[in-house]
């Protein structure tokens, strides 16, 4: 180097030992110049490919571009100037170094480079270059020590000595500044970025280098969230790579590529045992078959994301390594008094940029870190999303939708929670070896815990479904016995791990603590010439400090790896899951003239069960109309499901030609406007949409319904009545003009006249689809003759084929089915008016339909709802949020929703709609939440918590304190004699310290668990208590929300939070305690740096906590949603609008991202901001101790700075956690808000119970009685007096809407009257207790609702009945043959909503439970409306024999289930129209006499 610059390169005099430093002219010329040169050289060929690869659209060519240009030209001209310089001294004689050839060279060469950068990024679309600003950044600090030193040897000398050198030297230094200030300013847009059509853009997307270093562009939403709650439209867009279409499909192509390579690896192996048959002797075993694996495919997917924080992980830890060298010279530079000032003030200097460098790289690492779990979050929720769609329903069997959606929650979640912990993985390996003792004890009690919530949810959304059943049959008690059964496992599961988490703790706090006093021991014991002296005993103390973060964070880490890994396998194991054929019904070929072609065609359900539908053979002529008919459970909606191609093929072929319109026995109904329902996602063709609606007299509905046809639909059709739902099911086939239509049996839920008019303007021969290919399964006689084909099915196979007239007089099963229920005398006219009949299907068939019969009929079950009086209770409800569910779905499956959804007109807004929407809760959260939470754990816990707590943190000062002295020691000149002593004493507040703590963790814990208790059955109990009203306006999700996402919140969250706000809290204040008492000084910038950390942090806290509010409410649509479309997966797929809903999945993710991103940035900008404040801190305590070097010992400062460096962590985490608990104790929040809703009357009241034996006659007597919905509605019962003495047989009937299911609830006090009273026997039944009530009166509800338990349970949860009574019941309900059959007898378990079940022996089953309680009063309402007609006669009989001597009260729908009845009562608009005997009200020809000449009776 000397050689190059003809002088000296290096002088430690001039440079090092002097009062007034100063580099030499060489290093100047050479090194200093060369620095930037060499970075800029270094990073282009990345820098180069990067930009390849990320084109954004050019940016036109602005003012600011070229004035950048202009400078870099100007850079290479001075640089160039300088050369020409040297080279005309040459010319005249002067020798100059090559040092002044060089230089000038490589930096006009290095300006060119540079110039020709800032125009190939304005091409590539780049608006602000991080590589250049650092760039000029390095051009300017190189050149402050030459400008410096040129002034100052310019004044020593008098004069400047080279005055051409000198001038370039400032126009350089004058070049650079200004380019350095103009990178700092970005760039237009490019061109055709999506900036231009987007209404509000994320800032992040065109932030300039700084501003994303700083997290600057994030500070518009702080300060919008600080002057007011944000709100939806506040949000940014997402960037286009954030979005879920992208994101989804990222991940699905490396999934399938996963499966693909399973597959070809199953391949070999089955090739392979092949060989291994033949050769047994060479192939020893054979070689597993592999699974796809998921992980493999996320790592494929983000390898890169996972790359790129690795490097910035990677240089933070390095960083993190530089401030305890550079404490350690800090505490030589206070030992050594002749040491110059200057090297002190480099030295905190140094640290305040060492420590600034780490909190931007840390907080870049965790930006890229953050946003890769978010994608990957969404990526699982979609690709779980679309597997759904397709899963066969066996698969669908296994998992119930319960459980999917607790993979999209919770488990999805998890991931994004490991992601900050991953890279410990490799920046801590040495502590792993610690923690795999506790790892495997954890999984263990993570997997057993995550069995008991499950069981808890899925339980949970039984009772919801089922819960008007519990409220009638006074089941509550059993069902909040079993609940709190189950939440007393997880309880207890829950202690122990935090048991095992509190050892887990003490082992950490210790073991950094150990090792320094391992290393400190040794040290001074093995040599007594070896002295402790502050250098040493505090830099050791903070590189164990460092080592501490890591350890803190292992437990962490380990429980995080644990969870996600059982997750991992469970989304694995669910997207493993086999998938329908799509080929399975081939759409191509097929023979001419037909529509539908099935040959020698076996299907079955599951591969595991027999075969429900075999050696089919079935030809339907193009146009023509075939009815499906034959018994209960001989497969005719598995013949539909066959064609749709919803069953497993076993062997054969079906053929389908053209589209396909399916009309499912069980109405599927989204949450959306009615007029959406029917769309189905096409365009609205007025005339088209209108014949559609008049076919299917639905003209009459739209009158009523309050905003028309833009009236909401509510979670499951909860708005419409049974009929109406199959109507508008039926509608939405209409309207899709396909070219087959299957039809599951649409006419049995609707009353026969409308059947009539439906099948005559719709299905029949002069009906709107006449000249289509329909295929109708149905019950109804009446219709037969009208029919061109008449399939007729026996247990699974075809029994007979052919027109009405020919099978009629082949005499064979369909002749002898007819004979059966036409009576020669009056066939014709029992052919009219015989009702439809809701077809009952086989075990099997019912999975598909994948449930029946709606579970919620609301308020008037079958009957549409009285919408005269609830037009204003709809107007009253503000906005429908539930993204509901469809109908047809597994009874019991009531799943999250709560969101907004938007009806197209705003007028109809306020009428259309039915469910309030979910508020977010605004402002900061009460302090009342926080001390119910301080109530629910116990104040004694908290206050122990407290002080426990204190307490460490002092034993820990004093640890450090002491050492301080003992260091102190040898500066003094004397040997250390008592080591022993001290380090005796170090070690005992060591472990008091560890001891403490984990006393603290595990007085935490049990208190935590207590509050968990507590909370839940808060919760459960109130409940278990609502009225009815309640559970039909909140959609089950919100409810199920509640107990699942926000009792996890509780249970698991809270704790940890609040342990680590108060482990941050006291690290805090000790910190800063250390620093003050130390260095006195330091109190002064305490206060400023106070008030910094205060304002950033209300900033921060008011907008992260609305958007972790925004953020939650938009998560429930995605699941509300999710859960809809698992319920009508076969009429999506028979439609073929799987992409639609796909999109509309992305949709509703994406709105939820668009919280959860800005959430993310919050965090970074906090911390950006408050490590700052750290970093302030550790400068001023180096500066101070610098200052004050003379009043210190190297002790004193060792421990302060040693302290400081700790401090810039402990902030930040504090806030985090702050903001943490604020929005995790929001789940307090919204428990107590459920655990506080208005219950109903009390179960008992203990004062006035009814005489034992009540009711003894079954008198009923409704005196004067009038009752309303809810407050401020119309009345719906209006003065009803009448008197049903005991053992009379009533019939009810009434059009739509006349109150005659409101009379049922009545009764049972479900709705409580707005005036008069109801009798019972002469007793008030409002002065008696619910439960005195309702377990006299015996119901059979209109939708038979069963749990997922044994029979016997569903028949007789008390265990009230002895063995013999229940097979006696079963007997009587033509249920004995079936359930002797099953080999578990009456310990048969139903599944979830009783699917394995038909909806006729469901309905079944609930006659039996009738039979078991036998109470003098008996409730029918419309029981029998979803059965054929035989097993129809089969509970007539029964209940006229059983209940012989008991007062039945009868909702019907077929009138002739009625007409020997005592007297039947007509209700017209909530009044009693007529009351009488048939016969008279035939006579009378009033309205009932209508009723029966409609169905044919009179």
């Amino acid at each position: 180097m000397d050689a190059l610059c003809g002088s000296k390169f290096w002088d430690a005099n001039l440079s090092v030992h002097t009062d007034n430093p100063d580099l030499t002219p060489c290093f100047q010329n050479s090194l200093l110049a060369w620095v930037p040169c060499i970075y800029l050289w270094a990073v282009l060929p990345c820098y180069l490919f990067y930009l390849r690869q990320c084109h954004r659209g050019y940016i036109i060519l602005s003012h600011l571009s070229r004035l950048k240009t202009a400078l870099g030209v100007l850079l290479w001209c001075v640089s160039w100037a300088d050369l020409f310089y040297t080279f005309h001294g040459l010319i005249h004689g002067q020798n100059s170094a090559p040092v002044f050839f060089v230089t000038p060279l490589l930096v006009g060469v290095t300006m060119l480079l540079a110039t020709l950068l800032i125009q190939y990024e304005r091409l590539q679309g780049v608006q602000s270059s991080g590589v250049l600003i650092i760039f000029w950044f390095l051009c300017v600090v190189c050149a402050i020590v030459p400008f410096r030193s040129k002034i100052l040897s310019a004044v020593a000398k008098g004069k400047i000595s080279d005055l051409f050198r000198f001038t370039t030297f400032y126009i350089y230094f004058a070049l650079v500044l200004f380019a350095l200030i103009l990178s700092c300013f970005r760039e237009k847009p490019p061109f055709f970025s999506p900036k231009n059509v987007d209404p509000n853009p994320s800032p992040e997307v065109s932030a300039s280098f700084l501003s994303r270093l700083s997290f600057w562009w994030f500070t518009k939403m702080a300060i919008l969230g600080y002057r007011r709650p944000l709100e939806e439209q506040d949000l940014w867009s997402l960037k286009e790579e954030d979005r879920s279409k992208m994101v989804v499909d990222r991940l699905m192509e490396e999934w399938k590529k996963q499966q693909k390579r399973a597959e070809r690896h199953k391949a070999a192996v089955a090739s392979g045992k092949r060989v291994s048959s033949e050769d047994v002797g060479l192939l020893g075993g054979r070689p597993r078959p592999r699974e796809p694996s998921f992980l493999r495919a996320v790592l494929a997917t983000y390898g890169s994301s996972i790359f790129v924080s690795i490097c910035f992980k990677l240089i933070q830890d390095l960083l993190s390594f530089v401030n305890p060298q550079l404490l350690s010279i800090l505490i030589r530079f206070i030992s050594n008094p002749v040491a110059p000032t200057w090297w002190g003030f480099l030295l905190a200097g140094l640290m305040f940029v060492s420590s600034l460098m780490q909190t931007l790289f840390l907080h870049q690492y965790f930006q890229c870190v953050f946003e890769m779990a978010l994608r990957l979050r969404t990526a699982i929720i979609g690709v779980i999303y679309r597997k759904a769609l397709v899963i066969t329903s066996a698969a669908k069997r296994e998992s119930t939708v319960g459980e999917i959606v607790n993979l999209m929650s919770v488990d999805a979640q998890r991931f994004v929670d490991l992601a900050p912990f991953l890279n410990l993985l490799w920046s801590a390996p040495l502590q792993i070896i610690l923690a795999i003792y506790f790892l495997w004890q954890m999984r263990a009690l993570q997997v057993e815990q995550m069995k008991f919530k499950d069981s808890r949810i899925k339980l949970m959304s039984e009772i919801l479904g089922g819960i008007k059943v519990l409220k009638l049959y006074a089941w509550e008690p059993i069902f909040l016995e079993k609940v709190e059964g189950i939440r007393e496992g997880e309880l207890r599961i829950l202690r122990q791990s935090a048991y095992l988490q509190a050892i887990a703790t003490f082992t950490w706090i210790c073991t950094p603590f150990l090792v320094t006093l391992t290393t400190l021991g040794v040290f001074v014991s093995l040599d007594k010439n070896n002295v402790l002296d502050a250098e040493k005993a505090f830099v050791s103390v903070s590189l164990f400090n460092i080592l501490k973060i890591p350890l803190n964070m292992l437990p962490q880490l380990i429980s995080s790896l644990i969870q996600t890994s059982v997750s991992l396998k469970r989304i694995q194991h669910f997207l493993s899951q086999d998938e329908l054929d799509p080929h399975c019904v081939e759409r191509k070929i097929i023979a001419p003239g037909y529509a539908v072609t099935v040959h020698n065609g076996t299907f079955t359900w599951a591969q595991d069960l027999p075969p429900t539908l075999h050696s089919l053979d079935i030809q339907v002529p193009k146009g023509a109309l075939v009815a499906v008919v034959g018994p209960v459970g001989c497969g005719k909606s598995s013949l539909v499901s066959a064609l749709l191609g919803e069953m497993e093929k076993l062997e054969g072929t079906v053929c389908v030609k053209g589209s396909v319109a399916y009309v499912p026995q069980q109405a599927w109904i989204q949450n959306c406007t009615l007029q959406e329902n029917i769309l189905f996602g096409r365009a609205l063709d007025p005339s088209r949409y209108q014949r559609a609606l008049e076919a299917c007299a639905l003209l009459a509905d739209l009158e009523v319904l309050p905003g028309g046809d833009q009236t909401e639909i509510g979670e499951k059709g909860i708005n419409l009545s049974g009929g109406q739902r199959q109507r508008v099911s039926l509608a939405r086939a209409v309207y899709s003009e396909a070219d087959l239509f299957l039809l599951d049996d649409p006419l049995s839920a609707v009353d026969s006249h409308v059947a009539k008019h439906i099948f005559d303007q719709v299905i029949g021969p002069e009906g709107v689809l006449a000249g289509k290919t329909r295929v109708l399964v149905t019950h109804s006689i009446s219709f037969l003759p009208q029919m061109d084909l008449i399939i007729v099915l026996a247990d699974g196979q075809v029994s007979e084929v052919g027109p009405y007239p020919a099978l009629l007089q082949r005499s064979g099963s369909f002749a002898n089915f007819l004979c059966n229920y036409a009576p020669d005398k009056d066939k014709e006219n029992l052919q009219e008016s015989s009702k439809t009949v809701l077809e009952d299907t086989d075990d099997e068939e019912v999975l598909l339909i994948e449930d029946t019969l709606s579970n919620h009929t609301d308020l008037t079950d079958n009957e549409p709802v009285m919408y005269e009086v609830r037009k204003q209770f709809m107007r009253q409800l503000s906005v429908m949020s539930s993204e509901g569910e469809g109908q047809a779905r597994p009874v019991l499956r009531r799943r999250p929703g709560s969101a907004e959804k938007v009806v197209q007109a705003a007028e109809m807004k306020a009428s259309g709609t039915l469910i309030q929407e979910e508020k977010a809760e605004i402002g900061t959260v009460k302090l009342s939440v926080f001390w119910d939470y301080a109530k629910a754990m116990g104040f004694y816990t908290i206050v122990a918590v407290c002080l426990l707590y204190s307490g460490q943190s002092a034993a820990a000062i004093g640890a450090n304190v002491w050492l301080s002295a003992w260091t102190n020691e040898a500066t003094v000149e004397r040997p250390q004699n008592n080591t022993s002593t001290r380090l005796g004493v170090y070690a005992a507040l060591g472990i008091l310290q560890g001891v403490l703590v984990m006393v603290s963790a595990i007085t935490l814990t049990v208190g935590s668990v207590q509050a968990a208790r507590s909370l839940h059955q808060a919760l459960l109990h109130n409940k278990m208590r609502s009225p009815q009203s309640f559970f039909d306006t909140t959609p089950s999700g919100r409810i199920l929300n509640r107990f699942s996402k926000d009792i996890y919140v509780i249970d698991e969250v809270l704790a940890p939070t609040i342990l680590m706000l108060l482990n941050s809290f006291y690290n805090s204040i000790s910190a800063l305690v250390v620093v003050v008492v130390s260095t006195p000084l330091f109190a002064v910038v305490t206060l400023p740096l106070a008030v910094f950390y205060i304002v950033v942090q209300r900033f921060y806290v008011a907008t992260s906590r609305q958007l972790k509010r925004l953020e939650s409410i938009s998560r429930s649509p995605i699941y509300s949603h999710f859960s809809e479309t698992v319920t009508g997966s076969s009429v999506i797929r028979a439609y073929g609008r799987s992409q639609d809903f796909n999109a509309i999945s992305d949709a509703k993710v994406d709105t939820n991202l668009r919280s959860s991103y800005p959430f993310i940035a919050s965090n970074r900008w906090l911390g950006v901001r408050v490590e700052f404040v750290g970093n302030c801190v550790v400068f001023f305590a180096a500066l101070f101790a610098v200052i004050g070097r003379n009043s210190l010992s190297p002790g004193l400062v060792g421990l302060s700075v040693s302290y400081a460096l700790q401090i810039t962590l402990t902030l930040t985490w504090m806030i985090r956690m702050m903001s943490d608990l604020e929005s995790n104790i929001v789940a307090v929040e919204r428990v107590k808000e459920y655990s506080k809703t208005e219950t109903e009357a009390p179960w008992v009241v203990e004062g006035s119970r009814p005489p034992t034996g009540w009711p003894l006659q079954g008198d009923v007597e409704f005196r004067n009685y009038s009752v309303r919905y809810r407050p401020g509605l119309e009345l719906v019962l209006k003065n009803l007096s009448l008197r049903v003495r005991g053992g009379e047989k009533v019939g009810i009937v009434g059009r739509t809407g006349a109150g005659k299911s409101s009379m049922t609830l009545c009764l049972f006090r479900i709705l409580e009257a707005a005036e008069g009273e109801i009798r019972i026997d002469g007793l008030n039944v409002a002065d008696i207790g619910l439960h005195d009530l309702r377990s006299q009166l015996t119901i059979i509800p209109q939708d038979p609702i069963l749990f997922s338990a044994s029979l016997r349970v569903n028949l007789d949860p008390f265990e009230y009945h002895s063995e013999e009574d229940l097979w006696r019941a079963l007997e009587l309900s033509h249920l004995h043959a079936f359930v002797s059959s099953q080999p578990e007898g009456l310990d048969f378990q139903c599944s979830e909503g009783g699917e394995n079940l038909s909806v006729g022996q469901r309905q079944l089953v609930c006659l039996a439970r009738a039979l078991l309680r036998k109470s003098r009063i008996l409730v029918l309402d419309e029981a029998t409306a979803a059965i054929d007609l035989e097993t129809d006669n089969f509970i007539q009989a029964t209940i006229r024999t059983q209940f012989e001597g008991c007062t039945v009260l009868t909702i019907a729908h077929r009138l002739n289930t009625i007409m020997d009845y005592t007297r039947v009562l007509v209700l017209d608009k909530g009044t009693v129209a007529e009351f009488d005997s048939p016969t008279n009200l035939i006579a009378a020809r009033g309205i009932f006499y209508g009723m029966a000449r409609d169905a044919g009776l009179a």
